[in-house]
């Protein structure tokens, strides 16, 4: 290995059983190719982390996010999934420098390349689960995506409002807000829904081409009311 990688496992909060997994996921393609010995590298772990990755992140921001609807949710995921997200954590642990690379690569900026940190990130998920199963890879997604998770979660009130909305009237004994159908207008194909919701002793209404659409645009405007305001 390129250097030892005990540190790695100390880092990572996991230490592998067999550690030929460990050894696999840090081995580059392109190591494999300059060495007929080498008969596999890194790219089928990275398949199976990219899948293990997706259901943890999943599960972490459904148990984080208890107000966002599906498609929220896979937006919220989605930005912590991307090999830009994927590299600066590989970066923080410094991944790059355990990697084995052929001369080639490693002489042409492999160890920093952010598609080869992503990509060795997820084979590193794909090796824990290949040694320890869903329980060791849980321990290094706690170990490496906390603070990702953390901010993504604090940005998900700008994708749900009406539950940002609904936290804030209970962390201040307020009544909730309580949404009302005002008009249905348009033709079939295309109607337009008007929405008021009722906090704060006040009226926000609103407009869209669906009743949940006006009710987050509603939600919107009663947040906006607040910013420089807290309601009495």
């Amino acid at each position: 290995m390129v250097m030892s990688t005990r540190l790695l496992e100390k880092t990572i909060g996991y230490r592998f059983r067999r550690k030929k997994w460990l050894e696999l996921a840090l081995t580059h393609p392109s190591y494999r190719h300059e060495n007929s010995d080498q008969l596999e590298d890194n790219q089928r772990l990275e398949y199976l982390g990219d899948a293990v990755l997706g259901l943890l992140a999943a599960h972490a921001l459904y148990q984080r996010n208890p107000n966002a609807t599906e498609g929220e949710l896979s937006k919220l995921r989605s930005g912590i999934t991307r090999d830009e997200t994927l590299a600066n954590i590989a970066e923080t642990i410094d991944l790059g420098r355990h990697l084995r690379f052929g001369k080639g690569e490693a002489q042409n900026g492999g160890p920093s390349r952010k598609s080869n940190l992503a990509d060795a990130l997820e084979a590193l998920l794909g090796a824990a689960w290949k040694d320890g199963g869903q329980r060791a890879a849980q321990k290094v997604f706690d170990n490496l995506f906390p603070a990702v998770i953390n901010k993504t979660s604090n940005t998900s009130s700008d994708l749900n409002p009406k539950g940002t909305l609904q936290e804030y009237t209970q962390q201040h004994s307020l009544p909730q807000p309580t949404y009302e159908s005002i008009a249905t207008e348009g033709p079939d194909h295309s109607p337009q829904h008007t929405i008021h919701v009722h906090v704060f002793d006040q009226i926000f209404s609103a407009t869209a081409g669906s009743k949940r659409e006006a009710e987050q645009r509603a939600a919107e405007q009663a947040l906006c009311s607040i910013q420089n305001e807290s309601p009495r």
